[in-house]
């Protein structure tokens, strides 16, 4: 599984093209995309997590540092844990030879004994063999309910940063890099129709600009709010 570079489990988001630091909008989080950065270039911390809210960027940030280490030729891997935790905690054999190792939602694997103990054993042997570690989850080490104690230190071991929610400014520019991305042209009124009449939570907002997208290419039409209603209104049932 870990021959190449950058081999990712079969997921249901979307391509890994799309995450690259060049398309995260930082706002007020430029220390922590800075440190991770530095990471997935082969300097900085030799481990760090990260942690927020759904939409706040986590899943972007560790795919964009996969992305940026095997273009230089580091060998990485990403472990979204929603996606392993049914299975075996054997995956994370060997791991401790890759040059960088990123695990997605760490906290949905507190609580189960096997993939604790697994953890705690991974963040041992990879800063044994002076490589790097990278965290995401919904929750600081602080709030999570671990059952093996020291597993709670370890993952405070490198810095621990909170991401915080984007400005409206930001996720604006957020949804117009995105809709750049996918080849369309989001005007600052139709962005701002957008973050106000829907839930403002970026995935979602991103999930009906996909949806958006696909309508635009389908119809052959431009992303106005006319449009905007038309599909997503007029469609909601």
């Amino acid at each position: 599984m870990m021959q190449q570079p950058y081999q990712q489990l079969p997921l249901t988001f979307e391509p890994r093209e799309r995450y690259t630091f060049n398309a995260f909008i930082a706002g007020q989080n430029q220390l922590a995309v800075d440190l991770v950065r530095q990471m997935a270039s082969g300097g900085g911390e030799s481990q760090l997590l990260i942690w927020a809210g759904r939409g706040n960027g986590k899943s972007h940030l560790l795919q964009a540092a996969c992305n940026l280490a095997s273009q230089s030729q580091r060998t990485v891997c990403y472990l979204p844990a929603r996606e392993i935790i049914g299975g075996t905690a054997q995956i994370f054999e060997g791991l401790e030879q890759l040059d960088m190792v990123c695990i997605d939602d760490i906290d949905v694997m507190m609580q189960s004994s096997k993939w604790e103990e697994a953890l705690f054993d991974l963040i041992n042997r990879v800063r044994e063999n002076g490589k790097r570690i990278l965290f995401a989850s919904d929750k600081s080490p602080d709030s999570c309910v671990i059952n093996l104690a020291d597993l709670r230190s370890r993952l405070s071991w490198g810095p621990v940063f909170h991401l915080n929610e984007l400005k409206d400014e930001d996720k604006i520019k957020a949804m117009q890099k995105r809709a750049e991305q996918s080849g369309l042209e989001m005007t600052d009124n139709v962005a701002n129709y957008l973050l106000t009449h829907y839930p403002r939570d970026l995935f979602d907002l991103f999930e009906r600009l996909d949806h958006l997208d696909k309508a635009s290419m389908a119809m052959q039409r431009r992303l106005t709010i006319p449009f905007i209603k038309f599909v997503l209104e007029s469609h909601a049932g």
